[in-house]
């Protein structure tokens, strides 16, 4: 009975041969023998030395289940990594299919490869995008062919218009957005000045703060902010949620029952824009004018009649138009990408979350774009 105890637990024997490094494995490799197992093979591997093989022998070995071969398969995995050839012999068959298993259901490694970075390479990739914009360049085209058509119809047809998906849309575009675009407008104003005085106090002219932050904000940030904002507030969720009908087939069951996705989902939110961005841009440029007024006096000490005074004398009507007709642009921009990277969503959520990620940075873009030729074109108009 003690002879059979002492067979029941994992061993094994280390010698070396003409064939290299043999360990002999011995005793019972099974889950009865767990706690023998976990740490048996820990000095098998010590003091390899020059050698050109490891053979890994089971004329010995009573018993193996899943467990014991787990234990011998890791620190094959271990080994290998020597760059030591790894050899087989005396195993049984019953044996040898553990160790079958587990080498073809066991975790690949992924092979690496490491592109090399050469000039054909770099055309390839020139091209690839080259082509990839225009074929964007196509599809935004053909969407917006698609609008003029239901616009036209709309105006043919008032009844097939959906003016309360776009008064929803409006509130949701808009109405909610206000106060953390009117916060926005506020904090950047006070950076805005706060900057400014400090710039034109070495040259006596902190007064011109004034007509710096009132131009900045009436011409350029008040709008573009807004724009910003309501590209990631609601740009997103217009893509996010018509992608989301696209997955579940909504779309589609629309086209089968005759109705028009572009006149339902497309056109509420490009006319909820484009209505809702110059009312923001409005409040924006309010909030911006306070903050200017509140952080000027705070650190020049000029009244509010002064500020008042100084921005009349330092800005005309257009300084305040050249914003507000820009906004619906930008409005129009923002739903138009949002819309059409919604309808352009397929097969899986992982589309869903690339296709939003991808209006968002699209509509900044565009509308930073078009901010540009709207200042060169104001510029050689001369307002």
């Amino acid at each position: 009975m003690e002879n059979l105890k002492e067979n029941r637990t994992a061993d094994f024997t280390r010698h070396k041969s003409d064939d290299g490094i043999v360990i002999a494995l011995k005793g019972c490799w099974a889950l009865e023998c767990a706690k023998t197992l976990s740490h048996v093979l820990d000095n098998a591997a010590d003091d390899l030395g020059d050698a050109h093989a490891i053979i890994f022998d089971g004329s010995e070995l009573e018993k193996v289940d899943t467990a014991g071969a787990i234990v011998i398969h890791n620190k094959l995995k271990d080994l290998e990594e020597t760059g030591i050839p790894i050899r087989f012999r005396n195993f049984e068959k019953k044996h040898s299919r553990y160790f079958q298993m587990l080498e073809n259901n066991g975790p690949q490694k992924e092979k690496v490869t490491v592109q090399e970075i050469t000039t054909t390479y770099l055309l390839n990739r020139l091209g690839r995008a080259f082509i990839n914009l225009l074929f964007l360049i196509r599809d935004l085209l053909h969407f917006f062919g698609q609008i003029c058509v239901e616009t036209v119809k709309s105006i043919i047809h008032p009844s097939q218009f959906r003016f309360r998906s776009v008064v929803r849309h409006v509130h949701e575009a808009g109405i909610d957005a206000l106060p953390i675009v009117m916060l926005m407008a506020f904090l950047i104003s006070i950076v805005l000045a706060y900057q400014g005085v400090v710039q034109l106090r070495a040259f006596g002219a902190e007064i011109f703060t004034v007509n710096l932050t009132a131009i900045s904000i009436l011409r350029e940030m008040g709008v573009l902010l807004t724009a910003i904002m309501v590209a990631g507030r609601s740009g997103s969720a217009f893509a996010a949620e018509i992608g989301v009908m696209k997955l579940n087939e909504e779309v589609d069951a629309m086209n089968t029952m005759g109705l028009s996705p572009m006149q339902i989902l497309v056109l509420p939110r490009i006319c909820a824009l484009v209505i809702v961005l110059p009312v923001l841009t409005f409040f924006a440029d309010i909030a911006g004018l306070i903050g200017g007024a509140f952080s000027i006096a705070m650190l020049v000490d000029i009244p509010l009649e002064r500020f008042i005074e100084q921005t009349r004398n330092g800005i005309t009507i257009w300084t305040f138009l050249t914003g507000i007709i820009k906004a619906p642009f930008f409005g129009f921009l923002i739903a138009f990408v949002a819309t059409h990277s919604g309808m352009m969503v397929k097969g899986s959520a992982e589309s869903v979350g690339n296709m939003t990620t991808s209006s968002v940075v699209k509509a900044i873009f565009l509308v930073i774009f078009a901010d540009a030729l709207f200042s060169m074109l104001f510029v050689k108009l001369g307002i």
